[in-house]
This record gives structure tokens, C-alpha cells and sequence, in this order.
């Protein structure tokens, strides 16, 4: 088994970002966030990205942020007794670091121009969720169980729980989940709006592969255009979303993309876009 904290594979056009520490249910680790920003980084190096997918090892997409690092301000030798005694110096300023790191990392994966895929097995909890919130698209297995969880702990989200959850699938559901800290089934979010698709727990890969391959096809430059207009529309009143539609139209004609296209379609072939 790799030491890493997660695997990296390009497929197909995709660069696959699995986390891998199963045998804590993928829990997040500073390291875990460096090695994912530093992933990140490669998918921006990397000519021919045309999707990132999330996805993980093991019986558990991720459980969260890693309580015993948490505990010992993110230090692997400290024991830390119910009042607090054993709290290491700096261990505010360790956790703090931590948080500030993993929301830089989280708007980095939701800011990514290509479109970005969660494949979410088992439970996604507390920070899983909110890595899934920073995708732009879900296919869950048909046992996947998603929940905030901060709730059954004392904590309050640090990942943007509070701010995404609501955004995604409205305010009322998303109290109850952050009140509760109840886990529900993929098919909850598949009607809430979070999940794409539910699939058969073996055919969830191949699920994210046929969608990464249809997505591939697409122009990158107008996929990432497209991005850009929905996530900054919802933070813009109706008619100024429309005129940035309208500005973003007008600027994408000129593409060689968009020619293209049109020509495939007048000459009945398939249009080979080069994302300019």
C-alpha cells in the first residue's frame, strides 16, 4: 500500500485524486492537503485536463478531518486528557493553520477550470462532505451515506459546511443536517439536488468514467466559461447574470472552439477542440 496520503492517476483526459488512507476512512491529514494542493497544482501544469475527479480507497470516501491529529494540534506525539491539560503550545495556531490550509485547497478544487467529478463510496462526513460540496458534479454508490456529523462532537464546521450545504440544496435541509448530524443515503441528496446519480456500488467507476469520457468531448474552453457563468451568476442578481451571459457569448464567438464546432456540425463530423 502507497504511503502517500492519496494516488494520482491520469485517465482519459481526467486526473483521478484518490484519497488513500483507508484505514482511518480517509480521514484529512495536513498532509493530505498538501499532497491534494500539490495535485492540484500538476492538473494546472498539465495540458490535456479536461476533468479532475475525487474519489477514494477503501469502505469510506473520507470521514472528516482526522480527530487525533485535531486533538493534538495536529502533532503525532501529544496526549490530550478531557480538560485540555495536554494542549500543546501552539496547538491553536497549529489547528488554525490546518483550517485556513484545507479552505484554501477546498476553494482551489471548487475554483478548478475543468470540471470536477466526486465518485463518493461509503460515508462522506463532517470535511468529506465538504470536499463533495466543492464538486461540481456527484455519482454516489447506491450504500453511500452522506452527513455534516460536526454536531455529534461539539464542533462547528470549518470546511464551509455552513455556507455551501445551504446553497446546494437549501436552508431548511441543510439545519437539519448540521443540526442532527444525522448520516442519510445517497438517494436523500440524489433528491435534494447535491447527487447527480446513484449507482450500483461496482459500477460506480465505470459510472464516473462514461461521464469523464462525455465531458472530455466537450470544448474545455466553453466548459470552463460555462463554470465561470453559473457560479458567478448565483452570486449576481437575475439581470446581471444575464448581461454577463450575454458579454461572455459575445467574446466566445471569436473562439476557435465555437468555429469549430459549428463547422464539425455543417460537415456531419466530430469537432476536435483545442480549448482556445
Amino acid at each position: 500500500m502507497s504511503d502517500q496520503s492519496i494516488i494520482t492517476r491520469f485517465e482519459n483526459g481526467a486526473l483521478w485524486i484518490t484519497l488513500n488512507r483507508p484505514q482511518a476512512m480517509n480521514a484529512i491529514t495536513p498532509a493530505m492537503v498538501r499532497e491534494i494542493d500539490n495535485a492540484l497544482d500538476a492538473a494546472a501544469r498539465r495540458p490535456g485536463v479536461r476533468a479532475i475527479v475525487l474519489a477514494a480507497t477503501g469502505a469510506a470516501f473520507c470521514a472528516g478531518a482526522d480527530l487525533k491529529f485535531a486533538q493534538a494540534g495536529f502533532h503525532d506525539d501529544i496526549t490530550v486528557d478531557n480538560a485540555g491539560a495536554g494542549t500543546p503550545p501552539g496547538a491553536d495556531s497549529a489547528a488554525s493553520d490546518f483550517l485556513e490550509s484545507l479552505l484554501r485547497v477546498m476553494k482551489r478544487l471548487e475554483q478548478a477550470p475543468q470540471p470536477v467529478i466526486a465518485a463518493v463510496n461509503g460515508l462522506a462526513l463532517a470535511g468529506g462532505l465538504e470536499l463533495v460540496l466543492c464538486c461540481d458534479l456527484v455519482i454516489a454508490a447506491r450504500s453511500a451515506r452522506l452527513g455534516d456529523a460536526h454536531a455529534n462532537y461539539g464542533l462547528l464546521p470549518g470546511g464551509g459546511a455552513s455556507a455551501r450545504l445551504p446553497r446546494k440544496i437549501g436552508p431548511t435541509r441543510a439545519k437539519y443536517l448540521l443540526f442532527t448530524g444525522d448520516f442519510l443515503p445517497a438517494e436523500y441528496f440524489l433528491q435534494a439536488g447535491l447527487v447527480n446519480a446513484v449507482v450500483d456500488d461496482d459500477e460506480l467507476e465505470q459510472a464516473v468514467l462514461s461521464l469523464v469520457e462525455k465531458i472530455a468531448a466537450k470544448s474545455p474552453l466553453g466548459l470552463r466559461r460555462m463554470k465561470s457563468l453559473v457560479d458567478d451568476g448565483l452570486e449576481q442578481p437575475l439581470e446581471t447574470a444575464l448581461r454577463l451571459e450575454l458579454l461572455a457569448s459575445e467574446v466566445h464567438r471569436h473562439s476557435f472552439d465555437q468555429e469549430e464546432g459549428l463547422a464539425a456540425f455543417n460537415e456531419k463530423r466530430k469537432p476536435q477542440f483545442l480549448g482556445r
